[in-house]
């Protein structure tokens, strides 16, 4: 059974930082890019980072660019994401996802192409 676990989220104040991490299990973990994304209240849910073991590509939405870093540990299987700096447009849920193999981290509009598997998400909340 394919399981992606996120954990980390919580309240902080504009500034502040937050590591998420998200444990995968029940597949091949080097086989799929995996990344994450985000839904605020009311909005479209959009990526926000991706990293990609197979070709060691990383990606960044340019609204966290330089503010998060994406990092990957393939002996726990365990993908994290050091968000600094934190803004108050950076509340939502914050999901894990893995990327069927062959896709990467080829971002659409809005979020990654060929996602395949969702975690169920952890929250995070920035004050103003």
């Amino acid at each position: 059974e394919v399981q992606l676990v996120e954990s980390g989220g919580g309240l902080v104040q504009a500034g502040g930082s937050l590591r998420l991490s998200c444990a995968a299990s029940g597949f091949t973990f080097g086989d799929y890019a995996i990344a994450w994304s985000r839904q605020a209240p009311g909005k479209e849910r959009e990526g926000v980072s991706c990293i990609s073991s197979s070709d060691g590509r990383i990606h960044y939405a340019d609204s966290v660019k330089g503010r998060f870093t994406i990092s990957s540990d393939n002996a726990k299987n365990t993908v994290y994401l050091q968000m600094n700096s934190l803004k108050p447009e950076d509340t939502g849920v914050y999901y894990c996802a893995a990327v069927r193999p062959g896709w990467g981290c080829s971002y659409g509009s809005t979020n990654y192409y060929g996602i395949n598997y969702w975690g169920k998400g952890t929250l995070v909340t920035v004050s103003s």
